[in-house]
């Protein structure tokens, strides 16, 4: 069994899969090493061959996450690094090592699962977008505000804008205009995602016409898909990238 890993500031994304057919064993999200180590270790049979990381921690937390996986389940974590190139995709960023690695492994799996040009819309705390030509060069992309961040900065800065998650949750039932504070924010800010959404595969089509594949992928990706039909959903394209690259035997 392979254990994935997708670190970011806040948490720690994680899947286990059968290194032979990538089955899934078990995953989760979890804000510390500590319930990263119990979840896994929670699962039934667990025995682990190897182990993946794509982290956006600084390399001290990284190297002290891998240690401890070492000492715990006896496993080397290959940590994913920038590249000028790999897997027919040509990292199209001025100075490659600033491109974001979980953009960098998207845009890996996207192009390998499309065989050609493709769009990657993901949507987590940032919501980002990334184009690869049909020859694998990276033509860059675009980065603004996820739902989290959007929600976070109306909170903060208008002092009238206050509520909990669970009113937050209730208000997207439907996107009719808002008849109360917390209506308006959330369906406003999901409207801005689709927007956003809408306008990238625009960008996309003025580029390659209709031949291309969009991909959704990133914990918000509900909120926009019934918006953007074409795009096929992927919600694990990072680990797919992962897997590219570093590949486990």
């Amino acid at each position: 069994m392979i254990l994935e890993l997708d670190c970011g500031n806040s948490f720690i994304k994680w899947r286990v899969i059968h290194a032979g057919d990538a089955t899934i064993v078990g995953g989760g999200i979890v804000d510390s090493d500590q319930a990263l180590l119990a979840e896994v270790s929670a699962l039934p049979s667990v025995r682990l061959s190897g182990s993946r990381m794509v982290s956006v921690r600084s390399e001290e937390e990284t190297d002290a996450l891998c240690l401890q996986l070492a000492q715990h389940f006896g496993v080397r974590v290959l940590v994913a690094h920038p590249a000028r190139e790999m897997a027919g995709v040509r990292n199209g960023y001025d100075d490659y090592q600033r491109l974001g690695m979980d953009r960098w492994l998207a845009a890996l799996g996207a192009y390998h699962l499309a065989k050609g040009a493709c769009l990657v819309i993901d949507l987590g705390t940032a919501a980002k977008a990334d184009f690869v030509a049909a020859d694998g060069q990276h033509l860059g992309g675009y980065i603004c505000p996820g739902m989290p961040l959007m929600r976070s900065q109306l909170r903060t800065h208008t002092r009238r804008i206050r509520y909990d998650d669970a009113s937050a949750e209730r208000a997207l039932i439907s996107l009719v205009p808002g008849r109360s504070t917390v209506e308006a924010v959330e369906r406003g800010c999901v409207l801005m995602l689709q927007g956003f959404a809408r306008t990238q595969i625009e960008q996309a089509q003025v580029l390659w016409g209709e031949s291309f594949t969009a991909f959704l992928t990133g914990g918000d990706a509900p909120l926009v898909r019934d918006a953007v039909p074409q795009v096929r959903v992927v919600p694990d394209l990072v680990f797919v990238g992962l897997a590219i690259a570093c590949p486990l035997g």
